[in-house]
This record gives C-alpha cells, sequence and structure tokens, in this order.
C-alpha cells in the first residue's frame, strides 16, 4: 500500500544526492507523521542502494541527525539512503503527552503500547516495521533485500531491540549509548510501566539485553558495534548500562564492538565524531 498523501515538506541538495523531508498521514499511527531521507547520488541516478534507518533519542525529531550528525558525505561516497523517522507521535491530544517524561514529547521507544491512553497512537514499532521503512523502500526504488539500523540513546534501544525481534529483516545493527538494558533504570521504568503496564515479565520482550541473553545463537556474527562516551552523564547516572548488554553477548558469543570512548559525553559531537564508523560498519554488512 502506498504513503497516504505522502507531501514533500523540503529539499536540499546535499553531497550530490538530496536532503528531504515529509509529511504524511499514517495509517498504524492514526496521526500525521514526518520523517527525514537523504539520496544518495547513487539513487537520484535510479540505482537501487540500501536503506539505513536511524532512530533518534529523547527530546529530538526527524530533522535532529540529518542536520547535527554531518552523514550525507559518507552516505553520498558508500550510496547508503538514510531514514530518519520523527520519535514519537505528535498532536494526539492525550493528557500529559507534552510532559509525561520531563523530556517533552519524543518518548516513543519505538514499540507498541499497551496501555491507555497511550495505545491508540503510540504504536512506532508497527509504524516502523509494517508502514515507514517497506513504503520508503517501495516508493523510493531502494533495495528491499538491503537494509540495516541504528540509532543514538532512546533510539539506540530501539536499534538494539528491533534487530533482536525482527530476526533477518535487518543486515546489521549499531548504536550510539543506547538505553541498554531499561527493565532496570528510571528511564526504562518510567517509560515500560507507562505504555506497557506494571507487570514487568513483559518489559523483556522491549529489553536489548534480555532480548540478546534469551537467543540461542548469535544473531548477527557480522558483528554489533556500539560507541558509548565515558563523560556521558547518564552512563554514570546507571540509566544505559552497556556492561548488561556486553555480558549478555559474551554469554550467547555474539561479536560485539563496545568503544568506550573518553572524553565524550552523550550529545551530537559524540555522534558525529563516530557516525562515519558505523555508515562504514553497516556499508561493509550490506554488501555481505
Amino acid at each position: 500500500m502506498a504513503f497516504d498523501r505522502l507531501e514533500l515538506i523540503a529539499a536540499h541538495a546535499s553531497f550530490g544526492g538530496e536532503q528531504r523531508f515529509y509529511h504524511h498521514a499514517s495509517r498504524e499511527i492514526g496521526l500525521p507523521m514526518r520523517f527525514g531521507l537523504y539520496l544518495p547520488p547513487q539513487a537520484l541516478a535510479g540505482q537501487s542502494v540500501p536503506l539505513l534507518t536511524y532512530l533518534a533519542g529523547l527530546t529530538c525529531t526527524e530533522e535532529t541527525f540529518a542536520i547535527k550528525a554531518g552523514a550525507q558525505r559518507v552516505a553520498a561516497e558508500l550510496g547508503l539512503a538514510l531514514l530518519t523517522p520523527d520519535t514519537s507521535p505528535r498532536g494526539a491530544g492525550v493528557n500529559g503527552e507534552a510532559d509525561h517524561w520531563d523530556f517533552g514529547v519524543g518518548a516513543g521507544f519505538y514499540l507498541d503500547a499497551t496501555q491507555a491512553p497511550w495505545s491508540g497512537h503510540w504504536c512506532m514499532e508497527s509504524y516502523l516495521l509494517h508502514e515507514l521503512l517497506p513504503e520508503v523502500q517501495a516508493g523510493f526504488g531502494l533495495a528491499t533485500d538491503r537494509q540495516a539500523i541504528f540509532g543514538h540513546s532512546m533510539g539506540g534501544h530501539g536499534a538494539l531491540t528491533l534487530a533482536l525481534r525482527h530476526p533477518g529483516r535487518f543486515a546489521s545493527v549499531s548504536a550510539f549509548a543506547p538505553i541498554c538494558a531499561p527493565s532496570h533504570c528510571p528511564w526504562g521504568h518510567k517509560a515500560f510501566t507507562g505504555y506497557l503496564g506494571q507487570d514487568e515479565s513483559q518489559w523483556a520482550a522491549h529489553d536489548a539485553s534480555a532480548l540478546m541473553a534469551a537467543q540461542s545463537r548469535a544473531p548477527y556474527p557480522g558483528g554489533i558495534l556500539i560507541d558509548q562516551g565515558l563523560a556521558d552523564k547518564f552512563l554514570a547516572e546507571g540509566q544505559l548500562q552497556p556492561e548488561a548488554f556486553e555480558t549478555a553477548c559474551a554469554a550467547v558469543g555474539q561479536p560485539l564492538t563496545l568503544r568506550r570512548q573518553a572524553g565524550y559525553d552523550h550529545g551530537y559531537y559524540f555522534v558525529a565524531s563516530m557516525v562515519e564508523d558505523h555508515l562504514r560498519h553497516h556499508a561493509a554488512q550490506l554488501r555481505g
């Protein structure tokens, strides 16, 4: 099924390609949604290129990565399309929507909520997997059999969990400062209680460390790449817990490159400093 009322908001020439921003009516969310899409020069010339989806973190939008990460130059070189969805439904009229997570709107956590009032529109997993990604691939002539996923913070959590929950869907996965064990940190407790309810047995299905620990074999034999800044205040506060994911990977034999980067914090100077390595990590695995 094609996009319902896809509207081009803006397009900007970038390294021989084009950075675009779109607005559309989402059938899964039931509200208008926005996304960014970088088409490299190869795609504009008619080639079917791989799709790399980036999931952003709390307080971010579809524009954040496109504007701040500086990824287009390398994406143009490697022939990668970059998809940047918005992080959450907006304008649902839910009481407390704008301040429920103390960070403002933008805390979709890339799952399908089961609890009222969030279950009506907060269906980010279904939106991404069943609507946005396949329709972007079909609508822009991108390779349907070559896609990868990465993200930052809450989006790093989303990238890891979606990659583990949907085996075979993504060729590779990476993350910047992901929330690795949301069942065991304050951010995750708040989000999971609101979206999934009080029954903590339901939380493991959206916890990257728990999902990895439950694997019978390494799901990504080509390796997973994670960068974590050691000056990240959220690491010190126990919100991220990369060591939990590291332990789970070791237990199932999953190759993991966890780079602990001295001096880097949680922001986009960190993401921009590491993004080229992540794009090259994905390009190598997408080539097979």
